[in-house]
């Protein structure tokens, strides 16, 4: 690991040049610890909320210079023991960890390609339609909604038509209805907490496709009509959501509490399955038994 040296900048470096996205997400990290929290005797008049630069790296054991330069995209190799001495000082969770790892080692950029939409697998969809009455949907890498069974359907969207993600040229997405759509706004009792998390996920799975021009799209339109998506993809918080629950007041058969799950597929494509299940026995059980029967 690089030791620790001075703090000055690589001469003839630019110390006004836009940090990367990396360096955006350390920034953020780094803001949210304070110089107590860390172990870090303070002096002086404060400029930053967190951490300075210098003192992360002491924290790590890296020198300013290094750091700087890793955050400005021009060091490509860092190590797995760099990552993780950053990761402790800043006391990254697995999912921050492996989001750190994916942007300092991305994949190799793949040669221009006219833009092609995401298809269903035909599997996929059958696996869809097989589960009866637990609600499931098929998600593409950015959450766009390639497929649904009857139920996933008429539990998350039943104000649109059923062969909507069928139709690419305005095919639904998950975020988009989440931020713009007035119907899936009201559906979610805690609307907050779901966009917090939908705005998560989609910074750990961008670090993987960094390259797709539909995600630089995605962010762009909900950036300029949505300021709340603005705010959250501005906090760079990560996080792979598989699992939790949700609570939705439905407009048919009223509140619902469920659990999710959310399928990775595995040809590592980012597509997705996502289910909703209601606890045996139980009202939400008995709500979603009934807005299948009586749809």
């Amino acid at each position: 690991m690089e030791r620790p040296s001075s703090d000055a900048v690589p001469a003839g470096a630019d110390v006004h040049r836009p940090v990367t996205e990396l360096g955006e997400f350390l920034r953020s990290r780094r803001d949210r610890i304070t110089p107590e929290e860390a172990g870090v005797r303070s002096y002086g008049r404060r400029r930053v909320p967190g951490l300075r630069r210098e003192e992360l790296a002491q924290l790590a054991g890296v020198s300013v210079t290094y750091l700087t330069r890793l955050e400005q995209g021009q060091s490509h190799n860092a190590s797995d023991a760099v990552i993780d001495a950053l990761a402790r000082a800043l006391r990254l969770d697995p999912d921050e960890r492996a989001h750190v790892d994916a942007l300092v080692h991305p994949r190799p950029v793949r040669r221009s390609h006219p833009y092609r939409p995401a298809t269903a697998r035909p599997g996929a969809v059958q696996l869809l339609r097989s589960m009866g009455e637990v609600p499931a949907v098929l998600l593409g890498r950015f959450n766009d909604i390639l497929a649904w069974n009857r139920a996933g359907h008429l539990l998350l969207a039943g104000h649109l038509d059923d062969d909507a993600p069928s139709r690419v040229e305005d095919r639904p997405n998950q975020l988009t209805l989440l931020f713009l759509d007035p119907h899936t706004r009201d559906l979610y009792v805690d609307w907050a907490e779901e966009a917090a998390r939908a705005v998560a996920s989609l910074r750990y799975v961008a670090a993987q496709f960094a390259d797709d021009r539909r995600l630089a799209g995605l962010v762009g339109e909900l950036s300029v009509k949505s300021p709340e998506f603005a705010c959250l993809w501005a906090g760079h918080d990560v996080r792979l959501c598989t699992s939790g629950t949700k609570r939705l007041r439905h407009p048919t058969v009223g509140i619902l509490e469920l659990g999710f799950e959310v399928l990775h597929l595995p040809e590592g494509n980012g597509q997705r399955v996502l289910t909703h299940t209601a606890a045996p026995g139980s009202a939400s059980s008995a709500a979603l038994r009934l807005l299948v029967s009586t749809a």
